[in-house]
């Protein structure tokens, strides 16, 4: 019997108007009664997905900072944050790069220099603002007084293409993971969603054969292999169709992730 499914959120749970489905509220609703754990595991941060569960945030766990932060019921499970000089290290490669805005992603508050925030020649402050709802403009990210979870960068010159070949060299010393088309993130090498759903199950008491999960891009690649029931996306990146057990039958416009959940009960 399933107790437990994680699923992504943008490009999974949901549509690409940034919307949940509005049939979600309901299932999850009946979960709970059943005893079931309905759990989002993103490259947000925390205080996001809050706002967006804001109502139902004590039946939801939440996995944030692509597995760097887990909560539930608003107790700490498990927190892995990054050394200030490793934080420093990437930040100093982010300065010769092209066409980004690295964001530096703490507990209390995300945060972007002034002077890159300042120019928005690709128009990163729209995009910003769907994941960053607590984002302060500071005048150096070497200055900032916090925990740090991760260093996002945005990067509207497509991160696959152009970011990620500045870090693909030091994948063996952090988490290089490229969570979007034009997002990246940089974590502490031992830092995933894969691990995160693991410390999840084992505060629970849930195992592989009981957990269900739900992703769409490479940030998702380490979940596929933590539930029994792995799910890609219909509209899912190819690498992560690769390794899932199954493919949902509809993509993320189409209410896959529900839909499969429903097929199942």
């Amino acid at each position: 019997m399933i107790k437990l499914i994680v699923s992504d959120m943008d490009g999974t749970l949901l549509n690409n108007k940034d919307q949940i489905n509005t049939e979600f509220w309901e299932i999850q609703k009946k979960l709970s009664k059943n005893g079931i754990i309905f759990a989002v595991a993103s490259g947000r941060p925390y205080y996001n997905l809050i706002e967006r569960f804001k109502n139902i945030k004590d039946s939801i766990l939440f996995i944030s900072e692509n597995g760097a932060y887990v909560m539930y019921q608003e107790k700490e499970i498990y927190s892995n944050t990054m050394k200030r000089e490793d934080i420093f290290f990437l930040l100093n490669i982010c300065k010769n790069i092209k066409g980004i805005v690295p964001i530096l992603c703490g507990k209390k508050s995300a945060y972007v220099e002034k002077n890159i925030y300042s120019n928005d020649e690709y128009n990163f402050k729209e995009e910003i603002a769907k994941y960053y709802n607590k984002l302060e403009i500071v005048e150096d990210l070497n200055n900032v007084e916090d925990e740090f979870f991760k260093i996002a960068v945005c990067d509207f010159l497509i991160s696959e293409k152009n970011s990620y070949k500045y870090f693909k060299d030091y994948e063996d010393k952090f988490q290089v993971v490229i969570s979007g088309k034009v997002w990246m993130d940089l974590g502490k090498l031992d830092t995933s969603k894969g691990l995160a759903v693991k410390m999840a199950q084992k505060n629970l008491n849930v195992s592989y054969d009981e957990t269900m999960v739900f992703g769409d891009y490479l940030n998702d690649c380490s979940m596929m292999s933590e539930g029994k029931y792995s799910y890609a996306m219909l509209n899912a990146h190819p690498k992560l169709k690769e390794i899932a057990s199954f493919i949902t039958r509809k993509d993320n416009n189409n209410n896959g992730v529900l839909e499969t959940i429903k097929e199942y009960f």
